[in-house]
């Protein structure tokens, strides 16, 4: 089980949101000889293009700071760090990768496969993505676990864009408000889509948010998109392999 199945969203909404994680064994047994593993673990994810990977003990590649001042807001770095990541490694702990796209999670999945890390992968995505990957690395799903959303609320739930976007991160640490206030900002012109999911993406503990997915959202509020694809009129440019919109898509 992993807090990554309480995002929510239909199930074509994680078209874009394919998660990897490497989670070594619990309790003292073996935990000098798994930091090495996890580090190559997250060095591939980096090599197949990964947009975010995290060390849930320290956080994912672009971290809140607590130097700051008046203009930190309009002047703060955006640029994902992934070597800090690397490098702030301590301890064994879960790593994880995000992927915004289907084809490279299906390729780092088979490179995992392939150089036999000897440490258990789980595959946080919609059921259609995770078999997918599982497939290009020709092994059998192990099991399965499937998060019965949250009760009482429908899909016309007011605010749905920003519970899609709080809950993506696992841990809680993206206040509701907070996510509301950026989408408020990005309606309002005060912040792009990258911008925004770029403030948000500094609160997730565990390094797991997803700015692609983040980014569509926000520009599916803006411009009053309330079913995922049904509504949209063109491609959202992220190779998702179910798009209604494959003859238009952008070369």
């Amino acid at each position: 089980m992993t807090n990554t199945l309480h995002r929510f969203g239909t199930a074509k909404s994680f078209s874009d949101d394919i998660i990897v994680f490497a989670l070594p064994a619990l309790g003292k047994c073996g935990q000098g000889e798994t930091l090495p593993v996890l580090r190559r673990f997250l060095e591939l994810a980096i090599e197949y293009k990964a947009i975010n990977i995290g060390d849930a003990r320290k956080g994912g590649a672009l971290r809140s700071t607590r130097y700051k001042n008046v203009f930190a807001h309009w002047f703060r770095r955006n640029k994902p760090d992934f070597s800090n990541v690397l490098k702030t490694m301590t301890k064994a702990t879960t790593m994880s990768a995000v992927f915004d796209n289907l084809p490279a999670a299906q390729a780092f999945v088979k490179r995992v496969r392939e150089e036999d890390l000897g440490i258990s992968v789980n595959i946080s995505s919609s059921i259609e993505n995770a078999l997918a990957c599982c497939r290009s690395a020709g092994v059998n799903r192990h099991s399965l676990s499937y998060s019965l959303g949250f009760e009482g609320l429908g899909d016309n739930v007011p605010n749905k864009h920003a519970i899609m976007l709080s809950t993506m991160c696992g841990h809680g640490m993206i206040a509701h408000s907070l996510a509301k206030k950026m989408i408020d900002f990005v309606k309002e012109g005060r912040r792009s889509p990258s911008e925004a999911a770029a403030s948000l993406q500094r609160f997730c503990s565990c390094g797991i948010f997803n700015t692609s997915r983040a980014c569509r959202i926000f520009e599916d509020a803006r411009l009053g998109v309330t079913e995922e694809f049904s509504k949209r009129r063109q491609c959202c440019g992220n190779n998702c392999p179910d798009c209604p919109f494959k003859q238009s898509r952008p070369a």
